[in-house]
């Protein structure tokens, strides 16, 4: 069989039908990342679950594969990005691909910012800002963009604050984030540059005034046990958590919104009975949740995966969305349902699983179940201003983004 290239155009246009048809026909099999280098794509729920969930076997750094022997495929993402050589390590050496000891050492720093009950205590400010934007919506001419009016501003203006960016610079934030995940070479180093430049000036003035955030905390932290954390390892962690913190909660606020436009049904369910919200997040999440597929994992001996023999190095890329829609797992998957409920709680790997499960997923879920509640309450007459067919998409790998959601708000 040819290998699948996962970044093909085909691929990225309808990521459903393509993995649906290999999790079916061959749910784990060679493709290429990039259309270069060679990985495991694995499709099926269980499969998908299996790889997340051992970190023992199956790595997040190549470097924790013995004898060097896996070919690290950041690094192809980092050429093809245009990321200059003495900038890789801030996108590469993070959170996210730290294996062992050191993954635990850095998730315990920063957990504490994302407990059940800092999250919580965070939903007075999260319906704050929401309602102050829904205002502004209302006032605004018609039709809005709702991906730049209303799903970017809400959770970059939380992630900011809770890791302790100024109000000023979170603009840049947004613009940043948004050329950093468009794949375009001729504006990632620039912005990238700029963005680490900015951290460094911010724990700067953290360092000279602490306040009450994440950020401050991290600075105590250093200066009180600087083995714990490097100055390199902060300003990833500020990168890392801002980036994701904002981008993924985004695109699944505005996709959820066109989900529920177009199955009126399901969003008649919600308004009859609002309880369903929280669990219609849930569903939303695992239905038309951004992220296509998880990092790529390496495998740190010779593994078996869903019956396939795989050699000791090679890159295995889980892919979620497909997970999400396996029919083993989930009656008739390709439905949104916003009653369904999972025997495994959550159920869904849209914040993945495992020892790399999602640190911000309870705040994701909050802020999308606050976001669209309150969107459709204040908007009963909410409708698309264009046809469904005639959104326009990025075509960029990991994620499934609109680029603009024209919305007429008001009668």
């Amino acid at each position: 069989m040819t290998a699948t290239d996962l970044m093909s155009p085909e691929m990225l246009a309808n990521p459903y039908t393509g993995y649906g048809r290999l999790r079916e026909q061959a749910p784990v099999l060679q493709g290429t990342f990039l259309g270069r280098t060679p990985v495991w794509v694995v499709t099926r729920y269980a499969d998908v679950r299996a790889v997340l969930g051992d970190p023992e076997a199956f790595a997040n750094d190549p470097a924790s594969v013995p004898g060097n022997s896996a070919v690290d495929v950041r690094q192809q993402g980092m050429e093809a990005m245009g990321v200059p050589a003495d900038l890789v390590h801030y996108l590469t050496d993070s959170i996210i691909s730290a294996d062992g000891a050191d993954h635990t050492r850095l998730r315990k720093l920063v957990s504490r910012a994302f407990t059940v009950r800092r999250v919580a205590n965070l939903r007075p400010r999260v319906e704050e800002i929401t309602a102050d934007l829904l205002d502004a919506l209302a006032a605004a001419e018609q039709p809005v963009d709702l991906v730049e009016a209303f799903a970017y501003p809400l959770p970059i203006t939380v992630i900011c604050e809770l890791v302790g960016i100024p109000e000023a610079d979170r603009a840049g934030w947004h613009e940043w984030g948004r050329v950093l995940v468009s794949m375009d070479p001729t504006r990632i180093p620039t912005a990238l540059r700029e963005m680490v430049e900015h951290v460094l000036d911010v724990i700067a003035r953290r360092r000279a005034q602490p306040a009450d955030d994440l950020l401050s905390e991290l600075v105590r932290v250093q200066e009180a046990e600087g083995d714990r954390l490097s100055d390199d390892e902060l300003v990833t962690m500020v990168l890392s958590l801002v980036i994701a913190g904002h981008e993924t909660t985004a695109h699944l606020i505005s996709r959820a919104v066109i989900a529920l436009l177009t199955r009126p049904d399901q969003l008649e369910l919600l308004r009859a009975d609002p309880a369903l919200w929280p669990g219609a997040v849930t569903e939303l999440m695992r239905r038309i949740g951004p992220v296509q597929s998880a990092s790529v994992r390496y495998a740190t001996r010779d593994v078996e995966v869903g019956g396939v023999p795989i050699p000791a190095g090679s890159g295995i890329q889980p892919v979620l969305v497909s997970a999400n829609s396996d029919p083993r797992e989930y009656p008739d998957p390709d439905r949104l349902d916003v009653t369904r409920r999972s025997e495994r709680g959550e159920g869904h790997v849209g914040f993945g699983h495992g020892p790399h499960y999602c640190l911000g997923a309870a705040l994701a879920r909050q802020e999308g179940e606050v976001a669209l509640k309150a969107l459709f309450e204040r908007f009963p007459d909410l409708r698309l201003a264009i046809e469904p067919d005639e959104l326009e998409w990025a075509k960029v790998p990991g994620m499934r983004r609109v680029l603009g959601l024209p919305l007429v708000v008001q009668p």
